[in-house]
């Protein structure tokens, strides 16, 4: 019998002053058994950086035609596809063709840095593709702030980020190693 995803319930307050967004999200977040603390909450960083209403989560890492998170438009259209990881470039190609806008967020460290190095030449040719690196430590320490139930605070300010639950405060170093035209 599979194993069945572990449900994850997070209280999100958002203070984006890059953005001037500043809300309250309450998330259900579906942990799937091969996914680490880690990514887990890499995916609830790139929740808080680009949060709007209309934001949700992807059905997970089982669906490959679907991204971690997205925002979709009224008529259906994906206007942000939002993946984590180190995809394949056709993915990445294929997901660039169905959104206005992919952003790319990797955040394994020296895998992250070969597998960039391999696939930036190619990627470049993407102008709707962004592709952020989340530094080690900070991938590391978000790993602390993971239970069951959260509730965290993100601030956003001049490009800074910081994640913080009441027990402790995260500042999340984030790389940027391609912006969309």
């Amino acid at each position: 019998m599979a194993s069945k995803a572990t449900i994850h319930k997070a209280q999100l307050q958002i203070a984006d002053m890059d953005r001037h967004y500043y809300a309250d999200h309450s998330l259900t977040v579906a942990r799937h058994p091969s996914e680490t603390d880690e990514r887990m909450m890499v995916r609830l960083l790139a929740f808080s950086r680009h949060a709007t209403e209309s934001l949700a989560f992807g059905r997970g890492l089982s669906t490959d035609d679907e991204p971690d998170l997205w925002v979709k438009d009224l008529t259906g259209a994906i206007e942000h596809w939002i993946q984590l990881g180190q995809p394949d470039e056709k993915d990445i190609r294929k997901a660039c063709g169905r959104a206005r806008q992919v952003t790319l967020y990797t955040y394994s460290g020296h895998g992250a840095a070969l597998w960039w190095e391999q696939h930036h030449t190619k990627l470049a040719a993407l102008p709707n593709l962004s592709v952020i690196d989340v530094d080690t430590a900070s991938v590391q320490a978000l790993a602390e702030l993971a239970a069951r139930s959260m509730s965290l605070n993100c601030t956003i300010q001049d490009g800074m980020l910081w994640l913080a639950s009441p027990e402790q405060s995260v500042e999340v170093t984030l790389s940027e190693r391609q912006r969309a035209k």
